[in-house]
């Protein structure tokens, strides 16, 4: 028998923390559901009417609403065709889940703006939140990226920030960069199911993507800590 919300435990989420139901993270979803199960229905990767669960045509390792206690991490555990621990939620293979630093917000992301010149004339600097949608062939990412500077260059334009989720603007505004380029990304690999070397290109899943979708990146710089291997993938694409 199918949990009712009221019954639901932080397994049966999705665990991303991406903010989009207004709540900061999935053990907040659940604290919630105590008094308000209607809430559940706010967490899109759950949706029944997600389009990879009403296509028919990929099976997504994400359960629906109806989820029976522990069903994350059974579908997870994999199934006959595969390891769906290493599949997105169209149902592509990919190699290793990306994490963000500890000390760190959210994903570190390489940014150049489409006007470089941006970032000087809106006086852009560290501890800025900031918001922009990665155009092109860097990503074409359907998603407008929400986050606050970390490093900025004025010189070049170059930006890098911690991608954190739509919350952070609503609550404390933001500047604008609109189009972007994703140069690269930097994290942290602690679930791989092949050992990462320099000079290689990889399908990868930021952990922290909202879409869960796949992307691929070439690693260029490479570290074992105790942490994990500390790893920038650069050319990168989606899909």
């Amino acid at each position: 028998m199918a949990n009712s919300p009221s019954q639901i435990t932080l397994s049966d989420l999705p665990g991303l923390d991406c903010g989009v139901c207004g709540l900061r993270t999935c053990a907040e979803m659940v604290d919630r559901l105590s008094g308000q199960p209607n809430y559940l229905e706010r967490c899109i990767h759950l949706s029944k009417h997600r389009i990879a669960a009403g296509s028919g045509a990929v099976k997504s390792p994400v359960p629906t609403v109806t989820a029976t206690n522990g069903a994350v991490a059974a579908a997870r555990a994999g199934d006959a065709t595969g390891d769906a621990s290493f599949r997105d939620s169209l149902g592509r293979d990919f190699d290793f889940y990306l994490e963000h630093f500890p000390e760190d917000p959210g994903p570190r992301e390489i940014l150049l703006p489409h006007n470089p010149m941006l970032t000087r004339e809106m006086g852009i600097q560290r501890g800025d939140v900031l918001i922009g949608r990665p155009l092109g062939m860097s990503c074409g990412c359907p998603i407008t990226h929400c986050g606050v500077a970390m490093d900025v260059d004025a010189r070049t334009g170059v930006i890098v920030w911690c991608v954190t989720g739509p919350l952070r603007t609503r609550q404390q505004g933001f500047k604008d960069l609109g189009y972007y380029i994703a140069e690269g990304y930097e994290g942290l690999i602690t679930r791989s199911r092949v050992e990462p070397k320099i000079g290689m290109r990889y399908f990868f899943q930021p952990r922290m993507c909202m879409l869960q979708w796949r992307h691929s990146g070439l690693v260029n710089y490479l570290n074992r800590t105790p942490a994990g291997w500390q790893v920038r993938l650069e050319g990168l694409w989606i899909g």
